[in-house]
Protein backbone atom coordinates (compact mmCIF):
# COMPACT_ATOMS: atom_id res chain seq x y z
CA UNK A 1 0.00 0.00 0.00
CA UNK A 2 1.36 3.02 -1.25
CA UNK A 3 1.34 6.44 1.18
CA UNK A 4 2.01 9.80 0.35
CA UNK A 5 3.75 12.77 1.97
CA UNK A 6 4.09 16.38 1.43
CA UNK A 7 7.30 18.33 1.99
CA UNK A 8 8.26 22.20 2.07
CA UNK A 9 11.63 22.54 -0.32
CA UNK A 10 13.20 25.43 -0.34
CA UNK A 11 16.31 26.57 -2.97
CA UNK A 12 14.07 25.76 -6.35
CA UNK A 13 13.78 28.53 -8.52
CA UNK A 14 13.20 26.79 -11.94
CA UNK A 15 11.95 23.32 -13.39
CA UNK A 16 15.69 22.32 -13.52
CA UNK A 17 15.79 22.67 -9.89
CA UNK A 18 12.36 20.98 -9.49
CA UNK A 19 13.51 18.27 -11.82
CA UNK A 20 16.57 17.38 -9.78
CA UNK A 21 14.80 17.34 -6.16
CA UNK A 22 12.06 14.71 -8.22
CA UNK A 23 14.95 12.74 -9.52
CA UNK A 24 16.72 12.52 -6.14
CA UNK A 25 13.58 11.57 -4.14
CA UNK A 26 12.67 9.17 -6.83
CA UNK A 27 16.04 7.58 -6.07
CA UNK A 28 15.43 6.87 -2.84
CA UNK A 29 14.54 2.80 -2.64
CA UNK A 30 10.98 2.82 -1.79
CA UNK A 31 9.58 6.25 -2.91
CA UNK A 32 7.63 5.29 -6.55
CA UNK A 33 6.86 8.89 -7.34
CA UNK A 34 7.36 12.40 -6.60
CA UNK A 35 5.41 15.42 -7.78
CA UNK A 36 7.89 18.65 -7.38
CA UNK A 37 6.89 22.06 -7.78
CA UNK A 38 9.55 25.04 -7.72
CA UNK A 39 6.82 27.63 -7.73
CA UNK A 40 4.89 26.27 -4.34
CA UNK A 41 7.76 25.01 -3.38
CA UNK A 42 6.13 21.50 -2.32
CA UNK A 43 7.37 17.68 -3.49
CA UNK A 44 4.39 15.58 -2.75
CA UNK A 45 6.05 12.15 -2.89
CA UNK A 46 4.62 8.73 -2.76
CA UNK A 47 6.15 5.66 -1.27
CA UNK A 48 6.35 2.54 0.75
CA UNK A 49 6.45 3.17 4.23
CA UNK A 50 9.90 4.32 4.01
CA UNK A 51 10.70 7.32 6.60
CA UNK A 52 10.60 11.08 5.49
CA UNK A 53 14.20 11.41 7.36
CA UNK A 54 15.43 9.21 4.55
CA UNK A 55 13.53 11.43 1.79
CA UNK A 56 14.22 15.04 3.31
CA UNK A 57 18.26 13.79 3.56
CA UNK A 58 18.01 12.86 -0.44
CA UNK A 59 16.82 16.48 -1.28
CA UNK A 60 19.50 17.63 1.36
CA UNK A 61 22.42 16.17 0.24
CA UNK A 62 21.96 17.67 -3.49
CA UNK A 63 21.66 21.05 -1.94
CA UNK A 64 17.95 22.10 -1.03
CA UNK A 65 16.23 22.77 2.18
CA UNK A 66 13.65 20.78 3.47
CA UNK A 67 11.31 22.23 6.09
CA UNK A 68 14.04 25.23 6.56
CA UNK A 69 16.55 22.92 7.30
CA UNK A 70 19.61 22.23 4.99
CA UNK A 71 22.83 19.73 4.99
CA UNK A 72 25.58 20.61 7.30
CA UNK A 73 27.60 22.59 5.22
CA UNK A 74 31.59 21.30 3.74
CA UNK A 75 33.58 22.18 1.21
CA UNK A 76 33.94 17.85 0.16
CA UNK A 77 31.05 17.43 -2.68
CA UNK A 78 32.30 16.64 -5.48
CA UNK A 79 29.05 16.51 -7.32
CA UNK A 80 28.44 20.00 -6.07
CA UNK A 81 31.51 21.28 -7.50
CA UNK A 82 30.96 20.06 -10.84
CA UNK A 83 27.51 21.59 -10.93
CA UNK A 84 29.02 24.49 -9.55
CA UNK A 85 31.75 24.43 -12.44
CA UNK A 86 29.06 24.33 -15.05
CA UNK A 87 26.98 27.41 -14.05
CA UNK A 88 30.49 29.07 -13.78
CA UNK A 89 31.37 28.46 -17.45
CA UNK A 90 27.76 29.93 -18.42
CA UNK A 91 28.04 32.78 -16.66
CA UNK A 92 31.95 32.91 -17.76
CA UNK A 93 30.94 32.87 -21.68
CA UNK A 94 28.44 35.42 -21.15
CA UNK A 95 30.44 37.95 -19.06
CA UNK A 96 33.17 37.26 -21.72
CA UNK A 97 31.12 38.48 -24.86
CA UNK A 98 30.14 41.65 -23.15
CA UNK A 99 33.89 42.31 -22.14
CA UNK A 100 35.93 41.22 -24.23
CA UNK A 101 33.77 42.85 -27.36
CA UNK A 102 34.29 46.49 -25.56
CA UNK A 103 37.66 46.34 -24.69
CA UNK A 104 38.52 45.05 -28.14
CA UNK A 105 36.31 47.88 -29.56
CA UNK A 106 38.51 50.42 -27.33
CA UNK A 107 41.60 48.91 -29.21
CA UNK A 108 40.31 48.95 -32.84
CA UNK A 109 38.81 52.08 -32.18
CA UNK A 110 41.85 54.07 -30.39
CA UNK A 111 40.43 54.85 -26.75
CA UNK A 112 43.10 55.39 -25.25
CA UNK A 113 42.75 56.53 -21.22
CA UNK A 114 45.03 55.62 -18.59
CA UNK A 115 43.54 54.82 -15.15
CA UNK A 116 45.14 56.97 -11.87
CA UNK A 117 44.28 57.75 -8.90
CA UNK A 118 43.88 61.92 -9.54
CA UNK A 119 41.16 60.03 -12.32
CA UNK A 120 38.80 58.54 -10.23
CA UNK A 121 39.42 61.02 -7.40
CA UNK A 122 36.29 64.06 -6.29
CA UNK A 123 37.65 67.28 -6.64
CA UNK A 124 40.77 66.09 -8.72
CA UNK A 125 41.89 68.53 -11.80
CA UNK A 126 41.80 65.02 -13.82
CA UNK A 127 38.59 63.83 -12.18
CA UNK A 128 36.63 63.08 -15.38
CA UNK A 129 33.10 61.01 -15.03
CA UNK A 130 33.06 60.04 -18.50
CA UNK A 131 36.43 58.50 -18.94
CA UNK A 132 35.54 56.69 -15.54
CA UNK A 133 32.51 55.31 -17.58
CA UNK A 134 34.89 54.35 -20.51
CA UNK A 135 36.69 51.77 -17.47
CA UNK A 136 33.23 50.52 -16.45
CA UNK A 137 31.59 50.27 -19.45
CA UNK A 138 33.12 46.41 -19.93
CA UNK A 139 32.13 45.64 -16.75
CA UNK A 140 28.61 46.73 -17.65
CA UNK A 141 28.43 44.84 -21.16
CA UNK A 142 29.45 42.03 -19.63
CA UNK A 143 26.94 41.72 -16.76
CA UNK A 144 24.21 42.85 -19.80
CA UNK A 145 25.54 39.71 -22.30
CA UNK A 146 25.93 37.30 -19.07
CA UNK A 147 22.09 37.95 -18.05
CA UNK A 148 21.23 37.63 -21.67
CA UNK A 149 22.62 34.29 -22.08
CA UNK A 150 21.60 32.64 -18.61
CA UNK A 151 17.76 34.33 -20.13
CA UNK A 152 17.87 32.22 -23.46
CA UNK A 153 19.09 29.32 -21.68
CA UNK A 154 16.16 29.18 -19.40
CA UNK A 155 13.90 29.99 -22.23
CA UNK A 156 15.32 27.11 -24.21
CA UNK A 157 14.43 25.28 -21.06
CA UNK A 158 10.55 25.99 -21.23
CA UNK A 159 10.52 28.74 -19.05
CA UNK A 160 9.07 32.00 -19.63
CA UNK A 161 10.80 35.14 -20.89
CA UNK A 162 9.81 37.12 -17.63
CA UNK A 163 10.40 34.54 -15.02
CA UNK A 164 13.87 33.65 -17.19
CA UNK A 165 14.60 36.98 -16.85
CA UNK A 166 13.88 37.39 -13.49
CA UNK A 167 15.42 34.12 -12.29
CA UNK A 168 18.89 34.94 -14.43
CA UNK A 169 19.32 38.33 -12.48
CA UNK A 170 18.87 36.40 -9.72
CA UNK A 171 20.99 33.55 -9.97
CA UNK A 172 23.79 35.22 -8.69
CA UNK A 173 24.66 39.25 -9.09
CA UNK A 174 27.39 38.66 -7.08
CA UNK A 175 28.89 36.20 -9.11
CA UNK A 176 28.76 38.22 -11.91
CA UNK A 177 29.88 40.99 -10.52
CA UNK A 178 33.31 39.42 -8.92
CA UNK A 179 33.66 37.98 -12.43
CA UNK A 180 33.98 40.87 -14.06
CA UNK A 181 35.95 42.90 -11.55
CA UNK A 182 38.96 40.00 -11.65
CA UNK A 183 38.65 39.60 -15.55
CA UNK A 184 38.74 44.30 -16.00
CA UNK A 185 41.94 44.26 -13.18
CA UNK A 186 43.50 41.24 -15.21
CA UNK A 187 43.38 43.45 -18.24
CA UNK A 188 44.34 46.55 -16.58
CA UNK A 189 47.44 44.62 -15.04
CA UNK A 190 48.85 43.54 -18.22
CA UNK A 191 48.30 46.83 -20.04
CA UNK A 192 49.49 48.88 -17.48
CA UNK A 193 46.21 50.58 -16.29
CA UNK A 194 45.67 52.04 -20.70
CA UNK A 195 41.99 51.01 -21.82
CA UNK A 196 42.31 48.25 -24.37
CA UNK A 197 42.44 44.34 -24.91
CA UNK A 198 46.14 42.62 -24.53
CA UNK A 199 46.01 39.83 -26.32
CA UNK A 200 48.32 37.76 -24.28
CA UNK A 201 46.00 38.81 -20.99
CA UNK A 202 42.87 36.77 -22.76
CA UNK A 203 43.90 33.57 -21.68
CA UNK A 204 44.54 34.61 -17.75
CA UNK A 205 41.49 36.79 -17.97
CA UNK A 206 39.08 33.85 -18.54
CA UNK A 207 41.20 32.06 -15.60
CA UNK A 208 41.06 34.19 -13.11
CA UNK A 209 37.11 34.67 -14.21
CA UNK A 210 36.63 31.15 -13.56
CA UNK A 211 37.99 30.68 -10.31
CA UNK A 212 37.22 33.84 -8.56
CA UNK A 213 33.43 33.41 -8.38
CA UNK A 214 33.65 29.29 -8.34
CA UNK A 215 33.80 28.81 -4.72
CA UNK A 216 31.28 31.18 -3.92
CA UNK A 217 28.60 29.50 -6.20
CA UNK A 218 30.10 26.15 -4.67
CA UNK A 219 28.21 27.74 -1.17
CA UNK A 220 25.75 29.59 -2.85
CA UNK A 221 24.60 25.74 -4.05
CA UNK A 222 25.24 23.71 -1.71
CA UNK A 223 23.55 25.82 1.15
CA UNK A 224 21.02 27.16 -0.61
CA UNK A 225 20.64 25.01 -3.60
CA UNK A 226 20.26 27.80 -6.21
CA UNK A 227 21.39 27.14 -9.66
CA UNK A 228 19.11 26.44 -12.84
CA UNK A 229 21.33 24.26 -15.21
Amino acid sequence: MSDTITLEVGGMTCDGCAGRVRNALEGVSGVSSAEVSHESGLAIVSHSGISRDLMTGAVRAIGYTVDGQGENFHWRDGSVWRQSANNTKWCLIGCSIGEFGTLAAYQYYGVHHHLNWDLITPGSSSFDLYIIFLFLLPLINGLATSVMLETAILVRGQMDFRNALSTAFGMSFISMLMMEIAMETTDLIYTGGQLGLDPMAVIPMLIVGFLTPWPYNYWRLKKYGFACH
